[in-house]
């Protein structure tokens, strides 16, 4: 009758073992599927903020300062603000440099509840 009671409570211990195994593993795999998703995320605003560098730098897209822009498919969800600042520089022979500028593009999103936000500065010589 021992025997039978203590074969009973190890199968109850395998079984606790293995649940607790098998919730961990869920955990890790729902962590590595939120990682992922972040990761495409980021990798898409990066994509958005070098298209509209690469429009700025074509001359598509005016020199000014915008409000928040709702980006349209594929960057659904994602708003992009573009900030011009007028540089006051000079050259080494000490002459005014007219016509540079920084632009900063900001780009803001949610995910998962979350607010995200990528940001990218860089220098243009207006037209």
């Amino acid at each position: 009758m021992k025997r039978r009671g203590f074969v009973l409570l190890e199968a109850m211990l395998a079984v606790a073992i293995f649940a607790v195994g098998v919730i961990s593993l869920g955990r890790c795999v729902n962590n590595c599927v939120a990682a992922e998703r972040l990761k495409r995320e980021d990798a898409l605003a990066g994509q958005a903020l070098e298209n509209r560098m690469a429009e700025i730098e074509a001359g598509a897209v005016a020199l000014e300062n915008l409000g928040a822009e709702t980006l349209k498919s594929p960057f659904d969800g994602m708003k992009l603000k573009q900030t011009i600042l007028p540089l006051k520089m000079k050259n080494e022979k000490d002459q005014e440099l007219s016509g540079l500028v920084s632009v900063t593009l900001s780009l803001a999103w949610t995910s998962s509840g979350d607010s995200r936000q990528r940001s990218l500065t860089f220098y243009v010589l207006s037209r």
